[in-house]
């Protein structure tokens, strides 16, 4: 009876220590004041009751970083900021200087500066550096966080890639390969909307992130300071029909839409697309307590939500009027 009042009083002693741990967290966040992904990071902070403030300071500026830095002494620091181009990610192609410029300079800065001192950072960095190959086939062998990237028919893949390597060397920086993002919404950042607007889509199964679901997990994995890479997606892959069907039974019963092949997108396309499937296992077994669906199960539930927010905003996008698809 001794022992076991012993480890109760431990246990809750230890909750205690965490929450208040918890509790004088402060949060700087890059690229939330006008980014898609970083506004929502800022919105689920303040949810949560988080102390959080929006950088100011443009990544690439290093003095200015290292000012609002030292000023607001965080205990963690979130950078959802970048560029991956508008409308996609062919600007970067386009854009070589100023791809690097926030891609590059930027992020290594934030990761330099946090990791000197000693304050925790989490980048929202991309999977997109990784293309089905020989050894990692459609419904085989996924990638995983051991593997490099093999990806480079993107300018904007190639800067991500080789900063990837060069973020290996900082302690505290925890790096999470995001993509294809989807929302609750049809924000057009999110890529069930991009897609939803094309007049052909490739079919290829592909890992994807489901942000209702992973955003809350990525600010637990912040909490817990876990460093290192880790695939930022729900479990499996998903091919772009399966959304669209998803879309036709949810959204717009009249929706319609057709195939092309790989060749056929890359000539009407300045750079080429990366497809692929990554392990989420290590992020999945990193964070029990949040729930990660299997990406079917998460695309399904997002759609299930999306409708409801439509019916209750009265707002459903309008109908697709260029049927020969």
């Amino acid at each position: 009876k001794i022992l076991k009042a012993f480890f109760i009083v431990h246990l809750i002693s230890a909750t205690l220590l965490r929450a208040m741990s918890s509790s004088n967290n402060v949060y700087l966040l890059f690229g939330g004041k006008t980014g898609w992904l970083g506004g929502k990071i800022h919105q689920l902070l303040q949810d949560q009751g988080k102390k959080v403030y929006i950088a100011e300071s443009r990544l690439e500026n290093r003095e200015s970083v290292i000012k609002e830095i030292d000023d607001l002494k965080p205990t963690h620091v979130l950078n959802a900021a970048g560029v991956t181009g508008r409308p996609n990610v062919d600007w970067c192609d386009l854009n070589k200087e100023a791809t690097i410029r926030a891609n590059v300079i930027g992020t290594l800065n934030i990761a330099d500066i946090c990791s000197s001192r000693g304050i925790h950072c989490t980048i929202y960095a991309t999977g997109c550096i990784f293309e089905y190959d020989d050894e990692h086939k459609i419904g085989g062998k996924p990638f995983t966080e051991d593997d490099d990237g093999n990806f480079d028919g993107s300018f904007y893949s190639k800067t991500k890639s080789m900063v990837e390597q060069m973020l290996k060397v900082y302690s505290g920086i925890l790096v999470l390969r995001v993509r294809m993002p989807i929302s609750d919404d049809l924000y057009p950042r999110n890529f069930i909307t991009k897609i939803s607007k094309y007049a052909k889509v490739v079919d290829i199964p592909n890992s994807m992130t489901v942000l209702t679901e992973l955003l809350p997990a990525s600010l637990a994995m912040a909490e817990k300071k876990l460093d290192g890479i880790y695939n930022f997606c729900n479990p499996g892959a998903i091919s772009h029909n399966e959304i669209l069907d998803m879309y036709k039974k949810y959204i717009d019963p009249e929706f319609v839409y057709s195939n092309f092949s790989v060749e056929e997108q890359d000539k009407i396309l300045v750079a080429r697309r990366s497809n692929n499937t990554l392990d989420c296992s290590k992020l999945v077994n990193a964070v029990p307590e949040c729930e990660i669906n299997e990406i079917h199960v998460a695309v399904e539930k997002c759609f299930q939500r999306m409708k409801e927010n439509l019916i209750k905003d009265g707002n459903f996008p309008p109908k697709r009027t260029d049927r020969d698809v």
